[in-house]
């Protein structure tokens, strides 16, 4: 199937999160191996949310507030620097609830996932490359930390800028993950253990040429049509990848079209946002449903991505296919195949018939 794609042009930001760990189990006995859901395998995101402090609904972790502040006025970090300098804040730990918890707590990088693109932390075993290997947390955290029932903690945090880093956004987390084990659950033959964790976010963008860049690619179609044409629609799915090829956040809108034999517009979705933010270097799989694709046809499927924070930036890819009703065009070739083969058998009866009358005729002439 073909495809063509085109990048003409070449960023914003958001959000809080949540999450699960699951601690894989071992049947004979437990296995203390910590799968945070945001890596991108396996394990799912720390969901995406409005601008508020990330809570699941126990605990909650958010930039600390000056004095005098809303308790949770800011939703996530947002700082800015030169390479090579540094700078102080703070987060806190909120426990709602009415025991005292216990957790880890510590920074880490900013991912996508790849199939869906939520955002995503990485989990405590994973080593941190970008700024959540900048961020230096105050001594305590080497260890457990405890929050009492109903009360919060506030851990300072220093950000150092290193001196090679590349202009542009670097995203991250500072997280807290529960140290208790919450349930169980059966994944195939391995127990897992459910461990809670939440993370606020950190965006910082290192000053310089700041290049926004969306390109989309490797559009395909995949099709299912029924027995018979036209008893129920044919459906499909669009799939594409979309990858962020600058150095700054993008929040991208896709509008996804076909076309049909002679022009005809057969599918027609306008620019939505897919609200997400895709980070800088992060490829995203996503899929577009077509419950009522054609069912015969040729057919042209473009996608074209952009962003409302950048007009300019604009990228467009496609990719062609032919809708032929299969099951159905099988069962005809069945049938017609069959229809010859009768054919074919009567005629030779016949003409095995025709020739046993003319010997039989000799004979009686005889």
């Amino acid at each position: 199937m073909p495809t063509r794609s085109s990048t003409p042009g070449r960023s914003r930001t958001r959000i809080p999160g949540h999450s699960r760990t699951r601690t894989r189990t071992g049947l004979p006995g437990l296995l203390l191996s910590c799968l945070l859901l945001g890596l991108l395998l396996g394990a799912g995101p720390l969901a995406a949310g409005p601008a508020a402090a990330a809570d699941n609904g126990t605990w909650a972790v958010f930039p600390t507030p000056s004095a005098g502040a809303a308790m949770t006025g800011r939703g996530y970090f947002f700082h800015q620097g030169a390479a090579g300098t540094t700078l102080s804040d703070s987060v806190t730990v909120l426990n709602s609830s009415d025991r005292d918890l216990t957790f880890r707590i510590f920074a880490t990088d900013a991912v996508n996932t790849t199939d869906g693109g939520a955002f995503a932390l990485l989990p405590v075993e994973t080593a941190p490359e970008d700024v959540g290997a900048w961020i230096t947390l105050a001594p305590e955290t080497a260890g457990n930390v405890t929050v009492p029932a109903g009360g919060r903690k506030d851990i300072p945090f220093t950000l150092r800028v290193p001196a090679d880093a590349t202009p542009g956004d670097h995203v991250g987390g500072i997280v807290a993950l529960g140290t208790a084990v919450e349930g169980v659950q059966q994944d195939g033959k391995v127990q897992v253990g459910v461990r809670r964790s939440v993370g606020a976010r950190l965006y910082f963008r290192v000053p310089g040429p700041v290049t926004p860049g969306l390109s989309v690619e490797d559009v395909r179609v995949t099709r299912s049509a029924p027995l018979l044409p036209w008893v129920r629609e044919a459906r499909a799915t669009v799939r594409y990848t979309l990858v962020n090829r600058g150095n700054v956040v993008v929040e991208p809108t896709v509008a996804v079209s076909a076309e049909g034999l002679f022009g005809r517009r057969v599918l027609d979705r306008p620019a939505r946002e897919l609200k997400l933010t895709l980070l800088p270097g992060r490829r995203i799989e996503l899929t577009e449903p077509w419950p009522d694709a054609p069912q015969s046809d040729r057919v042209t499927v473009r996608v074209t991505a952009g962003a409302a924070a950048h007009p300019g930036l604009t990228s467009r890819s496609e990719t062609e296919f032919v809708a032929v009703p299969w099951p159905a065009a099988g069962l005809l070739l069945v049938l017609a195949g069959a229809g010859i083969t009768v054919r074919v058998l009567r005629g030779r009866r016949r003409a095995e018939s025709e020739q046993d009358d003319s010997v039989l005729d000799l004979a009686g002439r005889r």
